[in-house]
């Protein structure tokens, strides 16, 4: 292919082309980066008491090692701690207190048979592996249950002990639980919520006044400070997240359709004879200014939004019938399609702010649970299903973290040496799906184990604490692993290296076989991680748009099929439609993996991360719109599909193949799309409105054509920096 035939790629994926992968400027930056917005200290701090308390009564009683059980249990449930919202961040925690006491007791039973815990291990690790596919939260749990379940296999119980044992860590992690709900109520979103309300009602405000040539486009700084503050959900792939980063999506193109219609409504009201033309504007953009001021008072949660889309409509029709002035037909024409186009950005933007308040996403999710489990957005078993074969990224690492842990649980059981657990799980916590992050981490691992066994070291010779005051000491390194350790790595496995010394010093283990044992261990499973992904390394910047490319194909193919079963309501599509979602869930998930990835390698700014995540968040938002068409299929009387909607579909059809050549490199512009807006206004206008699927068919063929136009706009070209 020509150079100039990759232009449409390589304006979205600017800033990944190929350069040394392991350049060492920008890779030992990432190494050594501190991420000053991860550090949490009221976490932290009821962290520490979680742990500290229950180590407090155990040694207070006699009973250290119950109390050191409760402890390590309330540790691991503390790395599911948050600040997000109540409800979300109770089911994290207990689902994680859950299975934390289920890993020790599992272990505690199958400890004495190495063969089975060698078969349990590796079971587990490739399960926390698949878990990479449904998110971030289910990641952690799996990965702390595996590092438990391989820690507690090591121990020798009888069946009361391991049950007991289980019910300590279980109530321990009950207690972080109770102390995380009960205090400090902060909500994760907040700034963001903020943030992305400053800009809509900046651009409510730009509603009225007119532009000026010599200053800045309308809410810049507002627009500037969104992105900044939007690149923290980088990583994060959940319905909220993704509402947010779509709510910026449509705040750049609102932003242009309003600059683009004042300058208009300027230029047509020179002329003496377009007063009616530019009364319609300007009460267009008196409306759309409340709507906007409507939305950034919902963000804030200071207004609810109930109503507005019949007034969108309305103006859009208003200005289908101007009056006169066919020399400015040209300008009439560009005003009228930027009228359409704010409409169905505002219905859009409406309809994601509503559900991100309180109560719109308890509604949402409602509705998520009414509709069949197959057709659920967040459909945990659906999306594993999906993901249970070798094309997928996640299946590959599950095998990887599978063959690895298993290999570390052998070698545990070999090589004679003490404690030897911790070789297996330093390479459960040290393995990832990506390469540069693997390695960093072992590194980090490594390094950090070894200044934190130096600084335990130091320590106890220096200190010789006994008693109360290793029970502080123990408090004061959870709260500065829980407070700085999310901020660097390094920082993370100095402390963790330090507190479990001082764990084990607390049931009267000497710390100099733990400080050389742990050592060697973590030096050993640390290496047989790098080992592992050297024999089956992946590079991403590669492939993120042929992932992309996929993913878009297999929309287009679910999209195909649920036009197939509108257009022929007589035959059942049932079998190819859940294949065709099942394939849908694949791609998206081995394009959310592959940016993940993308993201942690060396020589990526945060820019194209950006624009990428931009783009998987609009591609939600329309695949939501076709499984809610896909829905309609159960629901209503089956009626002959309209001549319309099979013009429109095929439109769309075309549209996803375009943006799927785009980012294959194909030499694809703003031209050769067909014009969604107008087939969806024929659409609306063409039979009973009354009937339906009809009435169904036209409002999420409205969100088809507000998400494939805004993704028109992400990867053909980024219309909001050619518009300053």
């Amino acid at each position: 292919m020509p150079p100039e035939g990759r232009c449409a790629a390589s304006t979205i994926l600017n800033g990944m082309a190929p350069r040394p992968v392991l350049a060492p400027t920008p890779f030992w930056r990432g190494v050594l980066h501190f991420d000053s917005a991860k550090v949490v200290p009221w976490i932290a701090l009821r962290n520490a008491a979680g742990v500290a308390l229950p180590l407090a009564v155990g040694v207070a009683a006699g009973h250290a090692t119950g109390g050191l059980i409760a402890a390590t249990g309330a540790l691991n449930v503390a790395f599911s701690d948050g600040s997000d919202p109540y409800l979300h961040r109770a089911r994290r925690m207990l689902s994680a207190s859950l299975f934390c006491g289920v890993a020790v007791l599992a272990g505690g039973l199958c400890g004495p048979h190495h063969a089975l815990t060698v078969l349990l291990a590796a079971a587990c690790a490739f399960a926390a592996g698949m878990m990479v596919a449904v998110g971030t939260a289910a990641t952690d749990i799996a990965n702390v249950t595996l590092v438990t379940l391989v820690v507690y296999s090591a121990q020798t119980m009888t069946a009361e002990q391991a049950a007991s044992s289980g019910m300590s860590a279980l109530g321990g992690g009950l207690l972080q639980t109770i102390l995380s709900l009960a205090l400090w109520p902060f909500r994760r979103y907040a700034p963001v919520r903020r943030a992305l309300a400053d800009l809509y009602l900046e651009l409510a405000r730009s509603t009225g006044s007119s532009p000026k040539v010599m200053e800045a486009p309308p809410a810049s700084a507002q627009a500037t400070q969104a992105h900044t503050t939007l690149e923290g959900l980088g990583r994060d792939h959940s319905i909220e997240a993704e509402r947010y980063l779509a709510l910026l999506s449509q705040a750049e193109r609102i932003r242009l359709a309003i600059l683009t219609l004042v300058r208009l409504r300027v230029r047509i009201g020179r002329d003496p004879h377009t007063e009616q033309e530019t009364a319609i504007l300007g009460r267009s953009l008196e409306t759309a200014g409340r709507l906007l001021a409507a939305i950034g008072e919902s963000l804030l949660e200071r207004a609810s939004i109930s109503e507005g889309v019949d007034q969108l409509r309305a103006l859009s029709e208003a200005l289908r019938r101007p009056a006169g002035a066919e020399n400015l037909a040209g300008m009439l024409r560009d005003a009228r399609r930027q009228l359409d186009a704010l409409a169905g950005q505002l219905a859009s933007a409406w309809d994601l702010a509503a559900h991100t308040t309180t109560a719109g996403s308890m509604q949402f999710e409602r509705r998520e649970r009414a509709q069949p489990r197959a057709l659920r957005i967040g459909a945990t078993l659906e999306i594993l299903r999906a993901n249970l074969n070798l094309r997928s990224a996640v299946f590959r690492h599950a095998l990887r973290l599978s063959a690895c842990v298993g290999v570390g649980e052998i070698l545990a059981h070999t090589v004679g040496w003490r404690r030897t657990y911790w070789m297996p799980m330093t390479s459960a916590i040290v393995l990832r799906p990506d390469f540069t992050t693997t390695f960093s981490r072992g590194v980090l691992r490594v390094v950090g184990t070894l200044i934190g066994l130096g600084l335990a070291t130091a320590l106890f010779h220096g200190l010789a604490p006994a008693g109360g005051f290793e029970v502080a000491l123990i408090a004061l390194f959870t709260f500065l692993l829980r407070c700085f350790g999310p901020a660097n790595y390094g920082i993370f496995a100095v402390n963790l290296s330090a507190l479990i010394v001082l764990l084990f010093a607390v049931t009267g283990v000497a710390p100099g076989p733990v400080i050389a044992a742990r050592g060697l261990n973590t030096f050993a499973g640390g290496m047989l991680a790098l080992a592992a992904y050297q024999v089956w390394p992946t590079w991403e910047r590669s492939l993120v748009p042929e992932a992309l490319a996929r993913m878009l194909d297999a929309y287009r193919n679910y999209f195909q099929t649920v036009r197939d079963a509108y257009s022929n309501p007589g035959q059942s599509f049932a079998a190819e439609l859940d294949r065709a979602r099942q394939a849908c869930r694949l791609a998206r998930s081995n394009a959310e993996a592959s940016v993940a990835r993308l993201a942690t390698e060396p020589g990526v700014t945060a820019r194209p991360i950006a624009e990428v995540n931009a783009v998987l968040a609009n591609a939600h938002r329309f695949i939501h719109a076709v499984m809610s068409l896909e829905a309609g299929l159960a629901r209503g009387r089956p009626v002959p599909a309209r001549e319309e909607f099979r013009t429109f579909a095929n439109h769309v059809d075309l549209t996803l193949y375009y943006l799927a050549a785009a980012l294959r490199g194909g030499k694809i512009s703003a031209e050769d799309l067909p014009d969604l807006r107008e087939d969806h206004y024929a659409l609306v206008h063409a039979g009973d409105p009354h009937v339906e699927r009809y009435r169904l068919s036209n409002v999420e063929a409205d969100r088809i054509v507000n998400s494939l136009n805004t993704l028109a706009g992400e990867i053909v070209g980024r219309t909001l920096r050619s518009g300053e």
